[in-house]
């Protein structure tokens, strides 16, 4: 089973008391997003939520009992926590890098919301079936990892339709082109950002949406 948290007013999320923490409530695989110094210049960054996320923990337990018990862990490291249970999907699988160590590029979140106009088995066909290979042939992302919500983890979690992690090269922060992968060529940007754009608006990704550029590490 899957879970991913968004934080607000994190405290040290990358030390050993932390990663304790989470192990001891049951997690067996832990991944912390921040929105760090290294990510702040970055020019995409939208927030739809009352306050920006500043991190995003993922992890993986065995039972709903110990996602509970990580929920209660996490809540001690930020002044605020909403955490979603998910299917994970991995259509670009990230690299592997050592425990502990900074993930190459930018990690951009987004949190998205489903349109009420639209039904759930359209939105999620648009979404996963349809636009996931144009997000991979638009842009020069090198990791892609769809989850799906299935639910709340904590109470008052706002709705939630998916959060999606993208890796981007660092040069993607500031220049639409490395963001894109279009070499320089302003036409190609053109004809990628329309095409991209055209995507997102089928399933509502084009509004309401959260995008939130982080570090990313994987603890364990």
């Amino acid at each position: 089973m899957k879970l991913v948290h968004a934080l607000w007013g994190p405290g040290e999320l990358l030390g050993d008391a932390a990663r304790t923490g989470l192990r001891s409530a049951g997690a067996t695989a832990i991944q912390v997003n921040l929105a760090d110094a290294a990510v702040a210049g970055a020019l995409l960054r939208l927030t739809t939520f009352d306050a920006p996320v500043a991190a995003v923990v993922a992890t993986r337990v065995p039972d709903e009992a110990a996602g509970a018990r990580v929920t209660a862990v996490l809540t001690g490291f930020a002044e605020r926590v909403a955490g979603w249970w998910v299917e994970e999907h991995l259509p670009l699988p990230p690299p592997e890098v050592p425990p502990g160590e900074r993930s190459p590029g930018l990690a951009n979140i987004a949190f998205l919301r489903r349109p009420a106009e639209l039904p759930y088995d359209a939105w999620r066909s648009a979404w996963l079936e349809q636009h996931t290979a144009v997000a991979i042939e638009t842009q020069a992302t090198f990791g892609y990892v769809q989850n799906r919500v299935l639910g709340p983890a904590t109470d008052g979690a706002p709705e939630i339709a998916a959060i999606v992690e993208e890796l981007f090269p660092i040069a993607a922060l500031t220049d639409p082109h490395a963001f894109y992968g279009s070499g320089g060529d302003d036409a190609e940007l053109h004809r990628r950002t329309a095409r991209m754009l055209r995507s997102v608006a089928a399933f509502g990704a084009d509004r309401d949406l959260d995008v939130v550029p982080t570090s990313r590490y994987v603890l364990a």
